[in-house]
């Protein structure tokens, strides 16, 4: 596999652009994974120090040591991680800005969450939403959005299925709507942002749907 975009690097860390469908770690069924691919670029161990599911594309931060892992990890339990994503959704949250509050989590140990969210532009029914997150839980996002009615474009485990098999036979929409945008992330002091551009596959189902862009 082609080397994965790196954002920005230090002696602790590295942000990249993960794209959608390379897993962040190896396990069953994952021949290829993120953490493989940036040590064989960058010639030395890599750790993870947060998730991002499989099929979402964007920025996650990975450390050079266990040590900086280890520090890195206690600011995202900390909360001083500032983590911003965008959602391509079937309809329009209502209302347009606020907080989702339904538990998220892995099956049967779902917990309180929080995610603020604001819907950007939409058209045809279909919606590119902004959102931040509050709390951190496993598929927050795609969970609190399907529980609100609008669930995440092409997700396959939350989403709505009909409308899934629909879009994808009609515009070729086969890729999870969903994108880590934004990171603010604690380096030297102070809070340093980092963003990327909306991905190829998203681009494309919002230029389907007549959806404007800009975010």
């Amino acid at each position: 596999m082609k080397d994965v975009p790196i954002i920005y690097e230090d002696d602790e860390l590295v942000i990249v652009n993960k794209p959608c469908g390379l897993a962040v770690q190896g396990g069953a069924g994952i021949s290829v994974c993120l953490i493989d691919v940036l040590e064989k670029q960058l010639g030395a161990k890599a750790y993870p120090v947060h998730r991002l599911d499989r099929d979402t594309a964007g920025l996650i931060i990975v450390a050079k040591s266990s040590k900086a892992a280890a520090d890195l990890s206690d600011l995202v339990s900390g909360r001083a991680l500032e983590k911003e994503y965008n959602a391509v959704c079937f309809g329009l949250p209502s209302p347009l800005s606020g907080v989702l509050k339904t538990d998220a989590g892995k099956a049967g140990r779902e917990k309180p969450a929080e995610t603020r969210y604001r819907v950007a532009s939409s058209a045809n029914g279909c919606a590119l939403v902004s959102l931040t997150l509050i709390t951190g839980r496993m598929h927050q996002i795609r969970m609190q959005l399907a529980s609100a009615g609008t669930p995440i474009i092409a997700d396959d485990k939350y989403g709505d299925f009909g409308k899934n098999r629909l879009i994808r036979s009609e515009r070729g929409v086969r890729k999870l709507q969903l994108v880590s945008r934004s990171l603010g992330v604690p380096i030297q002091g102070k809070i340093c942002r980092f963003e990327i551009p909306l991905p190829d596959h998203m681009l494309s189902c919002l230029e389907s749907l007549g959806i404007h862009a800009s975010a």
